[in-house]
């Protein structure tokens, strides 16, 4: 398998809780394997993912842009394949849903149980899974700089800060994992002089996700690789992925005790290949944390 990372993935064995069972205070195995994918309809790809979900294995899955309405997410072919799956949807847009094998407790759909005001999307849902609380993101694309739609995307950054502060602190085992929509830098996108003036890479987005890492995250992947050059996603249009004209807007950011404990992570560029069609547009991201 060919995938943009230091080599295949590898197999890990551990005890596996019942995928109905209760939730436990710790796990008793040593490696997690949590994994983010856009797939950019989950209808359009589901058996591309049930077919990944059997080679990766991995314990936690935070999935975005699903674009089902709740009554209409495919539950049974996650739990044939041992997963428990919490899902928060709207339709024909956004989405966000969290699939795990190592238990499914304290699920919040949202920033907080119950009623949210102003403008409510499916961006946002949150669990305990094997001991970790994961969550998983899909920030707004912001479209155009100065639009509304980009206004609104700092909008919900700054209420992700202020649920971080509100109900997290830097000692918790944490993971935000999702679609940010920003290139934390330069390096992350494939020529940098090709986006001044877009969104994803402008000052404000990138002074947001800042807000998250000074309030004790860690951007999980660039510890690992450093200054290489990575990426997730890749426009279907001419030939993008195959001529690497990609950007990293993927991340799992982690607070700092589960961060040093990050053993390896990887693109899966084999999930990004295939038709058009076939694929998300993005590839996802796995990092195993050893507990």
């Amino acid at each position: 398998m060919q995938a943009n990372g230091p080599g295949p993935i590898p197999a890990i064995s551990t005890m596996r809780y019942p995928f109905s069972g209760p939730m436990r205070e710790t796990v008793p195995f040593g490696v997690v394997r949590i994994a983010t994918w856009n797939v950019n309809s989950l209808k359009a790809r589901l058996p591309h993912v049930e077919q990944w979900l059997q080679y990766a294995r991995p314990d936690v899955l935070c999935l975005q842009e699903t674009k089902l309405a709740d009554d209409a997410f495919p539950v049974m072919p996650f739990q044939a394949l041992g997963y428990d799956v919490a899902f928060h949807g709207e339709g024909r847009w956004n989405g966000v849903a969290i699939a795990s094998r190592v238990g499914l407790d304290e699920v919040v759909a949202g920033f907080h149980e119950g009623p949210e005001e102003g403008p409510v999307e499916a961006r946002l849902m949150s669990a305990t899974c094997g001991g970790v609380r994961v969550a998983s993101l899909y920030v707004p694309n912001g479209r155009e700089v100065g639009s509304e739609h980009y206004e609104r995307k700092l909008e919900w950054l700054a209420g992700v800060a202020d649920w971080l502060a509100a109900r997290y602190r830097p000692s918790d085992r944490l993971a935000l994992c999702g679609d940010f929509n920003i290139a934390p830098s330069d390096r992350d996108v494939y020529d940098p002089a090709r986006f001044v003036g877009a969104t994803h890479v402008s000052k404000p987005e990138r002074a947001a996700l800042d807000m998250l890492l000074d309030w004790g995250l860690v951007d999980a992947f660039r510890q690992l690789y450093g200054d290489a050059q990575f990426f997730t996603w890749w426009d279907y249009r001419a030939g993008d992925f195959h001529s690497g004209r990609g950007m990293r807007i993927d991340l799992m950011l982690l607070t700092e005790p589960l961060a040093k404990q990050v053993t390896w992570g990887i693109v899966d560029r084999n999930a990004r290949k295939g038709k058009q069609g076939v694929p998300s547009d993005h590839a996802p991201l796995l990092i195993d944390v050893d507990l």
